[in-house]
């Protein structure tokens, strides 16, 4: 489990993050981007930012590639608003929260349906055997 450090630097990371890409870089690949989550190595030297973006296929790969020429500039900032003695290095990876959502709502609608069908065949349902499977000893 990270350190209550290591969580408070994350969390100034990704707001660095998040105000720097607004209004500092320029470049006109990054596209509709949101800052999802960071999270640093317990020693602090490594920073592993997820985003997700607004978008085709296209629009992620363009967004990727301004943040992969991007990243020195986002560190220089990084190190900046921080003060550490070391400025950790930033690694950016695509988010897969909407690819999972995506699935999680299809197998809920999946499971809706089979539900359906179930309470569809248990209404017309009658018992096998007799009205009365009990015996009376009389």
């Amino acid at each position: 489990m990270p350190s209550n450090r290591a969580l408070k630097v994350a969390d100034r990371i990704k707001e660095v993050i998040a105000i720097t890409l607004e209004t500092k870089v320029k470049d006109p690949r990054l596209g509709f981007i949101t800052i999802t989550d960071v999270r640093v190595t317990g020693d602090l030297q490594q920073a592993s930012v997820f985003y997700t973006v607004l978008g085709d296929g296209d629009a992620q790969s363009a967004t990727a590639a301004a943040l992969s020429s991007s990243r020195g500039l986002v560190r220089r900032e990084v190190g900046n608003a921080l003060g550490l003695r070391i400025t950790p290095t930033i690694e950016f990876f695509a988010d897969g929260l909407q690819e999972s959502a995506t699935a999680m709502n299809d197998l809920m609608s999946s499971v809706r349906a089979a539900d359906a069908e179930l309470a569809k065949l248990r209404a017309q349902a009658k018992p096998i055997g007799e009205s009365d499977p009990y015996k009376s000893h009389e």
